[in-house]
């Protein structure tokens, strides 16, 4: 699995979409995420820092797996004026 910038996952997206509108299918799945491990988080939540979530994006075309890793806010407005 390739983590890209939400630029060129939104390109490489596109190309996917691309490929598969003779045949085929894309799955793009969301989830939120720390990319930090179960002890990490623990060790934070006991010292009484905060624990930032992101989005994880991640789209693959059976072949192909992409993901990025985003702010939930923004990008995810943007991502959904992109397909619709």
């Amino acid at each position: 699995m390739v983590l890209l910038q939400p630029d060129p996952f939104l390109n490489e997206l596109t190309s996917m979409f691309e490929r598969s509108t003779e045949k085929g299918s894309v799955w793009v799945t969301l989830k939120r995420s720390s990319l930090k491990s179960k002890v990490q988080r623990n060790k934070m939540k006991t010292a009484g820092q905060p624990i930032e979530y992101r989005c994880l994006i991640r789209a693959t075309d059976g072949k192909k797996t992409i993901s990025t890793s985003v702010c939930p806010f923004p990008f995810c407005v943007r991502l959904f004026h992109f397909w619709f």
